[in-house]
């Protein structure tokens, strides 16, 4: 991999894009449905659809090299432990505002927080699966099961697009696993594609322009005799070729591709700076996001300020990512609650980094006179 820090700023930036799409595209459907039309950034999330999630995936996947062969409980520690405790809280923190907001029943809730144990609650289901893959990816690892065969049974799983209407955690694994282990398994190669990227810049522009008109040609072709074209909605689009199964997963994974080496052009350009810092504390929007557009919506509506879809989803997006940045600089400064956005000792595996046995062991050695 890439050892100049700054070349790896590209990661934080592709990112950054990826969280904005993620919010856009709650923010664009929800207001849709509010208002039962269409907007422009429909069709930017319509163009993204093969790639918005599949993207996020990839990327969490990309440095999983540098940790997988450590022992069980560092691993589990950083990469397993550290997603189930966010996830934990702000399902928790969700469920009490709706409680105290929607006057949801308290046994109803507390079945809900029961629940969400096993199935992801809401948005935060991206999260949760971040630590069942990482989980999934270690055990393969630890088993020496071939690349190849987790590769096919991975793709086996996602080219389907079934839906499982027992268990949501086990539909979203079949969607997206492949692409957190392709992440994961040739990140390498993705490093170096970005690295060439950045140092041939024309070339990579006539590149990513082909990749787009191929994309676009594909999201929004019309209809066929044996697939439905291209339709958009309010609260959701149909794809056009980009939906068949097995092309859609190709179109995935260039897609994915494309937006890193995107990352990597745009981490040149030093007003495009607050994209690599959004994409750093990415976790925090996605944790946060959902509340603040949840009310400011809910307001849009009875205002009755929902008439410009374009308008109204673009100030949606605005005040969702906004509050949730808001947020966390209002934790940074006082000081208080730090526990929203970064675990404490006691939320470590014992021994591990970070932990309370560690952060003693680590006091004790520094008290100890050497010999």
């Amino acid at each position: 991999m890439s050892g100049s820090g700054n070349r790896l700023s590209w990661v934080d930036t592709a990112k950054g894009i990826s969280i904005i799409l993620v919010v856009m595209m709650y923010s664009v459907f929800n207001v849709g449905q509010d208002a039962d039309g269409v907007g422009f950034f429909h069709w930017v999330i319509a163009f993204a659809t093969p790639f918005r999630m599949p993207e996020f995936f990839l990327i969490s996947g990309l440095f999983l090299s540098l940790v997988i062969a450590r022992p069980w409980r560092y691993y589990a520690d950083r990469r397993v432990l550290h997603y189930f405790y966010f996830y934990a809280l702000w399902a928790v923190i969700h469920l009490v505002v709706k409680i105290g907001i929607a006057s949801a029943h308290p046994v109803e809730a507390a079945q809900d927080i029961l629940w969400a144990t096993v199935e992801p609650y809401g948005v935060l289901w991206f999260i949760y699966l971040l630590a069942v893959f990482s989980a999934v990816t270690k055990l393969c690892y630890t088993l020496k099961v071939p690349h190849v065969v987790v590769l096919a049974v991975g793709a086996a799983l996602e080219i389907p697009s079934f839906t499982v209407p027992w268990s949501y955690a086990v539909e979203q694994f079949c969607h997206y696993f492949v692409f957190f282990y392709c992440g994961y398994l040739f990140a390498p190669r993705i490093f170096k594609l970005v690295d060439w990227a950045m140092d041939h810049v024309p070339l990579a522009l006539l590149g990513l322009a082909a990749w787009a008109a191929i994309e676009a040609g594909l999201v929004f072709s019309p209809a066929l005799p044996f697939w439905p074209g291209f339709a958009v909605y309010p609260d959701h689009v149909d794809l056009g070729l980009a939906g068949v199964p097995g092309l859609r997963l190709c179109l995935a994974v260039a897609g994915a591709v494309a937006l890193c080496v995107s990352g990597g052009l745009l981490s040149k350009l030093n007003f495009m700076d607050w994209l690599r810092w959004l994409g750093e504390h990415s976790l925090i929007v996605y944790l946060v996001f959902v509340l603040p557009m949840t009310f400011f919506r809910a307001g849009l509506v009875k205002l009755h300020l929902t008439g410009n879809v374009t308008l109204a989803s673009f100030s949606v997006m605005v005040v969702a990512i906004g509050f949730s940045i808001a947020l966390y600089a209002l934790v940074q400064w006082s000081g208080r609650a730090k526990f929203l956005f970064e675990r404490p000792a006691w939320a470590h595996i014992p021994g591990a980094p970070g932990s309370r046995s560690y952060v003693r062991t680590q006091q004790t050695a520094v008290a100890t006179p050497a010999e």
